[in-house]
């Protein structure tokens, strides 16, 4: 890595988390040369799907500390 990327390296860390998030998002999009429209389309797809099944209650979401329990094998049972 060059010494101006270091320099936006050591600048990019010093954001908060929802700033680098978004940063990292437009970088990785910038790197997106080509995209399967297709793809794409499912993935909305997808997303709404999933978005509907929880406003509508046939899914539950499960919080992220009983998530981590799960797969780490920690039941707390």
């Amino acid at each position: 890595m060059d010494k101006q990327a270091v320099k936006l390296l050591e600048q990019a860390l010093a954001l908060s988390p929802d700033a680098r998030a978004a940063l990292a998002d437009s970088l990785l999009d910038s790197l997106d040369i080509e995209s399967d429209v297709q793809v794409e389309q499912k993935w909305r797809e997808e997303i709404h799907k999933r978005i509907s099944e929880l406003d509508s209650g046939i899914v539950q979401a499960v919080p992220w500390p009983e998530v981590r329990k799960r797969l780490t094998g920690q039941t707390g049972k």
